[in-house]
């Protein structure tokens, strides 16, 4: 039996996904990441999915989301949109420290994935661990400075911006060691699936894309490094990307 488990790890409202069976095990761990403006509860269906592979799922809220709302407006959360991305990426170590502690990571088996933010946050962590073992990005973007200064630039046409061009500008400097387009290297040939609708009209299919067409040739086995690209798709992840995210972990974490 499949049970969902409300818990705080590091701090961090989270959701322990494990089959009731396997609760107190050394297990494969995977964390997932939720999109902008979601929760922790709304991916579920792909831990429980998860779940009944033997793995432990860890779902986080991010700050300002779930059980973390707190009192800001619209605005201001857009704003603080890659401040959520950089600190969910530091989450993630303490996340992994605290199971680790407990020896609840069989193997160091420690698998990374996320839906739209929680992709880019997921892109961001290959960027800064070599322990993230094995990764899935649903429509997220690689190319985070790039996405950045995209999104500064629909914000500016849609009036002026409440921060300074010297603030944007250490923003980008900030972002850069986080920036997966920048430090390709540091892949070093670890299993990452990506997965985008062509029609995504939110985070850019051509950011990912491209970044696996020169990733793959960072890869001597190709068979660790995937694209898989729907036509007609926009920004929901499908039953499909769900489904084949579970093979991934099961084939390669």
């Amino acid at each position: 039996m499949i049970g969902v488990y409300r818990e705080t790890i590091a701090a961090i409202p989270c959701l322990i996904v494990i089959d009731h069976s396997n609760e107190n095990k050394t297990l494969p761990t995977i964390t997932y990441f939720h999109g902008f403006t979601s929760a922790k509860e709304h991916n579920l269906p792909l831990a429980y999915l998860l779940a009944e592979e033997g793995f432990r799922v860890i779902l986080p809220d991010s700050m300002f989301h779930g059980e973390r709302e707190q009192e800001v407006s619209s605005k201001k959360k857009q704003l603080s949109f890659w401040d959520i991305v950089m600190q969910n990426v530091e989450e993630l170590a303490a996340i992994k420290n605290d199971l680790e502690s407990k020896e609840l990571i069989l193997d160091g088996r420690f698998g990374t994935a996320g839906t739209s933010m929680g992709g880019i946050t997921t892109a961001a962590a290959l960027s800064r661990y070599s322990w993230v073992t094995t990764a899935g990005i649903l429509m997220g973007s690689p190319k985070m400075t790039t996405y950045a200064k995209t999104l500064v630039d629909s914000f500016k046409k849609m009036g002026a911006l409440p921060v300074t061009d010297e603030v944007i500008e250490q923003l980008y400097v900030r972002l850069e060691q986080y920036d997966l387009s920048r430090h390709i290297d540091k892949l070093n040939e670890r299993p990452i699936l990506f997965w985008h609708g062509e029609s995504d009209p939110v985070v850019p299919f051509d950011h990912s894309y491209t970044f696996y067409e020169e990733a793959k040739n960072y890869y001597s086995t190709q068979e660790n490094i995937r694209f898989i690209k729907e036509e007609n798709h926009g920004h929901k992840v499908s039953r499909y990307a769900i489904l084949e995210t579970v093979k991934w972990f099961k084939q390669h974490l």
